[in-house]
């Protein structure tokens, strides 16, 4: 709603000075500091003043004397030495915050939008750190499709990388196991976790004996790729296996695909071998003949700043390709000496064919180990499934969800995309970047690593896949989970509960200790910005004071009683006109009021921001703004003793209008409101 008037306003405002002052502005519109200075204030006529050389207050007194009617705006008033200040009809607002909470359905847009996120690599346990990929991405789709987005969700699977290639040389070169051990092992389901300890000790390994290592990632990558031999084939069983171990991780946090795109079959169905020729032909990559890269095809490249070097994350972040990235900060190599494609090459396309740029498209089939209840398609080089959606239909903007120190690697992908003319879709490749999460000292400990001295007093302790330490997402998920049981059953013991039953049974505790952790968790990794690095604390996570996602669930929760209570006491509820919301609304008694009036109403000004600048931190720091409101409302105002029978009616309406909101930025948050806490 806050947003719909403050769109209307600046159409009305940029269509004024157009036609009276024939000058095109893009119009500005900030929130005053108080609610006493109105609900919009912009600052244009300072840029006019500039443009027509006359004092910023004279013109912004004839735009406000000269503007007309705007729907749903009482009036325009000036502010200080220029600003133009907006009132909002307060009735009007009401009335129309009470349709919306009815459902008013959006506009369905035609274009299709990809989101690519999660992309784990399918050689060991998922950590912390891929859930702040997952829970990104998945609140990302949660919010373009509120706003009437069409958007499919992809997830890619490199399983031809260096990752699963040091995990096969582990078990068949270290382990010295067979096939069929290993797939007769993969049917366990902590296959995971097995695969996390042998790549930590593949990794020294390969430490000890660098040229060794050289050969062997080489000789399995090579065979991997090929799909050839013992290699290929217990490549194949360890990144199946895995995969379907992170589907069911990522679904106890609600997260789910549609379509899992196999890195395998870009190179079975040669979706490289034509994005290959593309690049020659055009001329974006070129073959070195001398140096230290002398065999491998490259792309020129020229950027001022280096690319950061990765060590450890995700989305193939640990990809053994270190030596190349160090040596090469001007030139990035597509294809290796030995003929093996980087992964940036196979990801350039990838690119192609989401935008339907490449001229082929995948075969698809059902993943057959999908989470309980939930239909996944994945690509294969096998026959079609006739029933499979059409996947490949071109996007028209692509959302990558990858952490931050594959940034030079992004623009790699973007600059080959414009290489062969594509600047629209380069400029459409949109990297939805995050930084990394650790853990505070506190919280490693609880989760039993052993600190030096040194580590105990940092901020933040940095986690190692390769090294074997981090936390891994089903261990994190178990011990919120327990921890929110302990909590809860303590505040039952001590009558804290919101507003809940006495009886509550077993199968309520461990319902509602799933919904709080998985709650803590999500809101804990939204609140902050996608640039921020993020020291996880089991202790800050599940607080119920403060700006997380269990103290919004409680506001909920206590907002769920009150309607409760009110209907035990029948409580009339009679109707709330537009005319009597506006005489309640008025004047300084009413602005507490009104304040809280447009905190509901202003989901939609979040979730356009949140789309405007790719940050779902804005929607996180909605609801917990719009819960810490309402629990002052509720400290301030007797709802349910309201002697006038009307204004008892207002107040009920406008705390299930607080719910309603409330409910829906958590739902795009992915996070339950339960009955009871």
């Amino acid at each position: 709603m806050y947003q719909t008037l403050t769109d209307r306003l600046r159409e009305a405002l940029a269509g004024h000075i157009r036609e009276k002052y024939g000058v095109e502005l893009a119009i500005v519109l900030e929130r005053p500091p108080k609610i006493e200075m109105g609900e919009a204030a912009s600052p244009v006529c300072f840029e006019l003043a500039k443009r027509l050389k006359r004092a910023p207050r004279q013109i912004a007194q004839e735009i406000a004397n000269g503007l007309g009617r705007v729907e749903g705006i009482a009036k325009v008033e000036v502010a200080g030495g220029g600003y133009l200040n907006a009132y909002f009809d307060r009735g009007a607002f009401w009335a129309r915050a009470q349709a919306e909470e009815i459902g008013e359905s959006r506009v369905a847009r035609d274009e299709k939008i990809i989101v690519e996120h999660t992309s784990i690599n399918p050689n060991k346990a998922a950590h912390i750190g891929h859930v702040r990929n997952a829970v990104l991405g998945d609140t990302m789709v949660r919010i373009l499709r509120h706003m009437g987005n069409r958007v499919q969700i992809q997830n890619y699977i490199d399983n031809t990388g260096v990752q699963v290639a040091d995990v096969v040389i582990g078990l068949l070169q270290m382990e010295k196991v067979t096939p069929v051990w290993v797939k007769s092992r993969a049917v366990e389901p902590k296959f995971d976790y097995y695969c996390w300890d042998l790549y930590a000790k593949a990794t020294s390994f390969f430490a000890e004996d660098k040229a060794r290592a050289a050969k062997l990632r080489g000789e399995t990558l090579k065979s991997i790729e090929e799909g050839n031999g013992e290699d290929a084939e217990v490549a194949q069983v360890v990144a199946d296996a895995i995969v379907g171990c992170h589907l069911r991780t990522m679904a106890r946090l609600d997260i789910s695909y549609e379509l899992l795109a196999r890195e395998s079959e870009i190179l079975h169905l040669k979706f490289w071998d034509a994005a290959f020729e593309m690049l020659k032909k055009s001329g974006a990559i070129q073959l070195a003949t001398s140096g230290k890269m002398a065999g491998c095809w490259i792309m020129p490249w020229e950027e001022e700043e280096k690319p950061r070097i990765n060590t450890e994350g995700t989305e193939n972040a640990e990809d053994a390709e270190k030596t190349e990235e160090e040596e090469n900060s001007q030139d990035k190599i597509i294809v290796r000496s030995n003929g093996t494609v980087t992964y940036v090459g196979k990801d350039i396309a990838y690119q192609l064919w989401k935008f339907g740029l490449l001229g082929k498209d995948f075969h698809y089939r059902k993943w057959p180990n999908a989470p309980e209840g939930e239909t996944v398609w994945a690509t294969t080089s096998g026959a079609n499934d006739p029933e499979a959606p059409h996947f490949g239909e071109p996007a028209s903007s692509v959302y990558n969800v990858i952490d931050a120190r594959q940034a030079y690697l992004q623009k790699v992908v973007a600059a080959g995309l414009r290489a062969l003319g594509h600047e629209k879709e380069a400029d459409r490749s949109i990297h939805l970047s995050y930084e990394i999460v650790a853990l505070t000292p506190r919280c490693a400990a609880e989760m039993g690593y052993k600190l030096t001295p040194e580590e105990a007093k940092k901020p933040c302790v940095e986690v190692s896949g390769r090294k074997g330490f981090g936390v891994k997402a089903d261990d994190l998920l178990d011990k919120l989970e327990e921890t929110a049981r302990a909590e809860i059953d303590k505040r039952h013991a001590t009558g804290m509960e919101a507003f809940g039953e006495s009886d509550w049974t077993e199968d309520d505790r461990r319902r509602i200790a799933h919904i709080v952790g998985i709650s803590a968790l999500r809101f804990f990794l939204l609140k902050f910005t996608r640039n921020a690095i993020i020291a996880f604390d089991f202790k800050d996570a599940l607080s119920f004071e403060g700006e997380t996602g269990p103290y919004c669930q409680y506001a909920v929760v206590r907002i769920r009683g009150i309607r409760r209570k009110g209907a035990e006491a029948g409580a009339t509820n009679l109707e709330v006109t537009k005319e009597s919301a506006g005489r309640l609304l008025a004047g300084a008694e009413g602005n507490s009021l009104w304040e809280l009036l447009v905190a509901a109403g202003s989901l939609d000004y979040a979730v356009d921001a949140a789309i405007a600048t790719q940050e779902p931190a804005f929607v996180a720091k909605y609801a917990f703004q719009l819960g810490q409101a309402f629990n002052n409302f509720y400290h301030k105002h007797h709802i349910l003793s309201e002697a006038d029978e009307q204004k008892r009616a207002f107040l009920l309406r406008l705390t299930e209008l607080v719910e309603a909101q409330l409910v829906k930025a958590l739902g795009l948050m992915g996070i339950e409101a339960p009955e009871k806490m």
